[in-house]
């Protein structure tokens, strides 16, 4: 496909949004402006779509054009914006006149309309405390064209976060480690995660310098002053590990960091072919109150698709034993459009699933990133052909099905290139909500990060300014050049000191 841009500098935009319906087209892009040569022409890319903003005193010209073969439309439109507002007016009417092409050259209109952020609901929240619910869900409608069911989501899902992030305070942090590795990698990964076989010679001095790594947090965090709401540990694979392995990091969590203020503290067990009883056993030595166990689809054919080496049964005999061992907080993934699978194969893995009455099930939308052997293995236009028809339908049955079954949307996000251009929601039963999911999403206070590929975020107390700190990707980099990345550090120390963070009196919110 050819973007073409003409009097303006909207290029991200106008790419997202033409990805909306092109998700796996290489888009090419050409300023008017600009003399270097681009390779291919509008012949040669199939679609054309042709941007232009013309300025006349005050007031802008937006002409928007899409061509294929036999259709050829434009539509046009003079925006006089407010003072201060120009850039931000012009572009949403750009990407609203653009996205009306599109729905006359397909013939349907995408449930989230122009919205191709990550935050939905971050958005929706800001909208709400600056203009009202009445007027914010109106915004949704009429200038993000969001249709009805998308935006009764929205809303409900954002009552639900709004209750999790009152418990945040200015100190409060949570803690994150990583631990990059899994059994096999599944074929719509992207995570920067490796074999246990191919690995296997880097995880013990990984786990020696995670536990270091951790433990240097922890005076950091002490330091401070800060409160520890939520502990997360992530991947790859958590479970992984040996149990041993697994006991030596929940110990440094334990000794170097303050427990007490805890809501919740999670461990992925996201693979059913991980787990075992004395691993389950040291998690709950340790305190661990929130598991997630993730079969992403019950069908033991699209579970060999995708390159998972585990089977429906094995994950049913998991999670009684997650239950037999005490665990009363279970999160399971299924996620919508895995190539192979079909509109009733997903709803009857979401009947299983409801049928074990987890505490909270989270639902997402396939996508297709680049790093994916699906994408990698140039097998993503018959696993997009596959699955992004029935992918709506796969999220719709499952927003119909949930809530009829005790769940309501606690957090939601979205990203590129997701079969049906669907989200990703997690559900939960009332006071099951994942907390660590809510804080991350909203970015609502500090993370502090351990780990290959870790990022430690650093969010301004009473502000919105956040900062980045970021770990080496692998773990080979990681254990190779841990000093230079624990250098990196000392910088949470200086931006505290630049943006104290302030404790609410104990009378305050716990």
């Amino acid at each position: 496909m050819l973007l073409l841009l003409d009097g303006h500098d909207y290029r991200f935009e106008m790419e997202n949004l033409c990805r909306l319906f092109v998700p796996r087209e290489k888009i090419v892009v050409r300023v008017a402006d600009d003399a270097s040569p681009v390779s291919g022409s509008p012949e040669e890319a199939g679609i054309t779509a042709v941007t232009r903003l013309r300025r006349e005193g005050e007031t802008a010209c937006i002409r928007c054009e899409l061509f294929l073969e036999d259709f050829r439309e434009a539509a046009e439109d003079r925006v006089t914006p407010a003072p201060g507002q120009t850039e931000d007016r012009c572009e949403l009417r750009m990407a609203q006149l653009l996205y009306s092409l599109f729905v006359r050259l397909f013939g349907y209109a995408h449930d989230w309309g122009i919205v191709t952020g990550v935050r939905p609901i971050k958005l929706l929240r800001r909208l709400t405390q600056e203009r009202g619910a009445e007027a914010a869900d109106a915004w949704f409608r009429d200038q993000l064209l969001v249709l009805d069911n998308k935006r009764e989501l929205s809303r409900e899902t954002l009552a639900h976060e709004n209750r999790v992030l009152s418990l945040s305070r200015p100190d409060s942090f949570s803690l994150y480690l990583s631990i990059p590795f899994c059994p096999t990698r599944c074929d719509y990964c992207s995570f920067v995660s490796q074999t246990v076989v191919r690995a296997a010679k880097l995880i013990p001095e990984y786990v020696r310098l995670l536990a270091q790594e951790v433990a240097q947090t922890g005076v950091l965090a002490r330091e401070l002053g800060l409160r520890l709401e939520t502990v997360y540990f992530g991947g790859g694979t958590p479970t992984t590990l040996t149990a041993e392995q697994l006991d030596t990091l929940l110990r440094a969590v334990e000794e170097h960091f303050d427990l007490s203020s805890v809501r919740e503290y999670t461990v992925e067990a996201g693979r059913p072919d991980t787990v075992t009883e004395e691993k389950f056993r040291v998690l709950r030595r340790h305190g661990v109150s929130r598991i997630s166990i993730n079969p992403q689809t019950l069908n033991d054919g699209v579970l060999r698709n995708i390159g998972r080496r585990h089977t429906a049964e094995q994950f049913y005999e998991a999670f009684d034993l997650a239950r037999r061992c005490g665990f009363d907080h279970i999160n399971t993934d299924l996620i919508a459009g895995l190539p192979g699978d079909t509109a009733d194969g997903f709803f009857h893995s979401l009947d299983g699933i409801i049928s074990l009455q987890p505490e909270s099930i989270t639902v997402h939308a396939l996508a297709m990133k680049r790093a994916s052997n699906l994408v990698v293995q140039r097998r993503a236009v018959a696993a997009e052909a596959e699955a992004y028809d029935t992918a709506r339908r796969m999220v719709a049955f499952s927003a119909r099905q949930l809530p009829e079954a005790g769940y309501h949307p606690y957090y939601l996000y979205r990203q590129s290139r997701c079969a049906g251009n669907q989200e990703n929601t997690g559900w939960c039963r009332p006071g099951k909500e994942g907390l660590y999911n809510v804080y991350i999403m909203d970015e609502t206070h500090t993370i502090l990060a351990c780990g290959a590929g870790a990022v430690t975020k650093l969010k301004q107390p009473g502000g919105e300014y956040i900062e980045r700190i970021f770990n080496y990707k692998f773990p080979y980099e990681y254990n190779a050049r841990f000093e230079q990345m624990i250098a990196r550090k000392e910088r949470v120390k200086t931006f505290y000191e630049e943006n104290p963070a302030q404790a609410e009196p104990e009378t305050g919110r716990n």
